[in-house]
Parts: structure tokens; C-alpha cells; sequence
């Protein structure tokens, strides 16, 4: 039901057609009889500006940014988030009298589907491959959130310097410690899953429709006691889950992470905590 006094939510990038957050987050509204509509509105980087003004202008709640904005919505938003800042990239806007303040939720959706899963990083030492987006905002909140340790591998290459950076300021920033390595040492990587508590993927390796691969040069590393977590969630089972589950690891992918990235985003617009159970039967099952 559209009132006059339905607060307006989105989601701007380029492309968004196919989002299932119109679904997610309309649900959701309904569910709780709160008066806010979601919609998504195509915009390349170079629209960023015009679009946002407009939205100012109708007096919108905020909206999500999906790529290839992210980073162009750092320099357009009036103040930044600690996590936001520390990524260099805004996933969620809050708009408050006209003022823009730029969330990233992408790492609380990652956090929340560890905790979801039953698993308590805080205090212990994670692995994580790559250095992408994804996984700088899991690098980015994991710090931020109290865990002790991440080793970061990534490959020698064009984004090495980039992952040099994100360990640099992270160690700079946080009381968390952060090593890099290249992923394809393979008795580094045995060295540092010897002595972690979880093992995440961010790469892309093992999704659809190379689901051969697997992101880490030796399956061997992987001990029982390691829980061993994937975002790829085409297919639901990664080779990676597979070899882990079949070394006595405990498992989960990543199919929540936009789940409870999004909830994070409706916590910040309304004040209340989606009915993620409800939402998760219906749209993630």
C-alpha cells in the first residue's frame, strides 16, 4: 500500500534488473506494516550525481549502491562510516535532512552469517583468499569486530598492491593483525590454516561454470577442526566445501551474505530489525 507518506528506498548501479532486494526489502515492510517502498533505478557512475540529488530532493530514506558505483559514492557522500572509510567503498546511504551518510554492509552480512552458522570468530585467526571487494569488506569488518588475526592471500599481480594497502591500513587501524601472502605458496598456506580458526573464500574460483576449481593449491591444509566458508553460492557446494566436509571440516557458504547484508541496510533506514527467518524462507530456500 502506497500512502502519502511512504518513505522511499532504492537501489542505484548499473545493472539491477535482475536484484532480488526490491522482493527482499518490500516483503519485509509489508511484514512489519512499516510505510517504505524499495525500487531500483538504473545508473551508470557517471549519473551518480544527478541521481542522488533527485533522491535527496524527494525527501528518499537512502538507498544501496551495487557496482560500478561503490566507490564513486565514497567522494559523493557528506559523512563515511569507520567501515566505509576503511573499504573505500558504500554499499548503503542513510539520508538524514539531506545529509548522505555512507554505509558498507557487505561485511556485516558476511559476520552475521558466520554467527547464523553457529561460529564464534571473535578473538581467533581467519584465513581469507583474496582481496576484491568482497573481500575487503570481510577483511575490513572481521577487524573492525574483534578478530585477532586474518592471513590475507591473494595473488602476485595487478591486485597485490592493492592487497598490500588493505593490510597496511588495517594494521595501522585496528587493533587486529594482518599478514599477506601469496596464494599460491602452498606450505605458507599450510602454515597458516595450521593455527586458524576459519578459512573463508572470496575469490571467485569454484563458481558456476568452472565448479572444478579450487582456490587454495593443496586440499591437504585442510585439518579437521578448520571450518571452511565460501561466498559463492552457484553452486551451493563449492568443490572447496566438498574437500573440506570430506577432511572432517565444518562448513557453510555464502548464499546468507546478501541476506543479512540487506538487513543491516533496512536496520539503518527504519530502526527495525528484519524479519530475516521469514525472509530467508521465502526468497533464499
Amino acid at each position: 500500500m502506497i500512502t502519502g507518506h511512504t518513505r522511499l528506498t532504492g537501489l542505484l548501479g548499473s545493472p539491477v534488473a535482475h536484484s532480488i532486494s526490491p522482493l527482499m526489502h518490500n516483503e519485509a515492510f509489508q511484514m512489519l506494516g512499516l510505510d517504505y517502498a524499495y525500487l531500483c533505478f538504473e545508473a551508470k557512475e557517471a549519473d551518480m550525481e544527478e541521481a542522488i540529488r533527485a533522491l535527496t530532493f524527494l525527501n528518499a530514506r537512502g538507498f544501496n549502491c551495487t557496482m560500478p558505483v561503490k566507490v564513486r559514492m565514497c567522494e559523493l557522500a557528506d559523512r563515511l562510516s569507520e567501515a566505509a572509510s576503511l573499504m573505500g567503498a558504500v554499499n548503503t546511504v542513510v539520508i538524514d535532512d539531506g545529509v548522505l551518510t555512507g554505509h558498507n554492509t557487505d561485511g556485516v552480512g558476511y559476520m552475521t552469517s558466520v554467527k547464523a552458522a553457529g561460529f564464534d570468530v571473535i578473538g581467533k585467526k581467519m584465513t581469507l583468499l583474496g582481496a576484491g571487494g568482497a573481500a575487503t569488506a570481510i577483511a575490513v569488518q572481521a577487524a573492525l569486530d574483534g578478530v585477532s588475526e586474518i592471513a590475507l592471500f591473494n595473488r602476485r599481480g595487478r591486485s597485490w598492491q592493492r592487497a598490500q594497502a588493505l593490510t597496511d591500513q588495517l594494521n595501522r587501524r585496528t587493533s587486529c593483525r594482518v599478514s599477506l601472502h601469496d596464494i599460491a605458496d602452498g606450505s605458507s598456506m599450510r602454515a597458516q590454516l595450521a593455527d586458524s580458526y576459519l578459512l573463508t573464500n572470496a575469490t571467485s574460483v569454484g563458481m558456476a561454470p568452472d565448479t572444478d576449481a579450487v582456490p587454495i593449491p593443496d586440499c591437504g591444509a585442510l585439518h579437521e577442526g578448520l571450518i571452511v566458508s565460501d561466498i559463492i553460492y552457484n553452486p551451493r557446494k563449492t568443490r572447496l566445501l566438498a574437500e573440506a566436509q570430506s577432511r572432517g571440516c565444518r562448513t557453510f557458504n555464502g548464499m546468507y551474505m546478501l541476506l543479512y547484508q540487506g538487513a543491516e541496510a533496512f536496520r539503518l533506514w527504519t530502526g527495525k530489525d528484519m524479519p530475516v527467518d521469514a525472509i530467508r524462507e521465502k526468497y533464499f530456500c
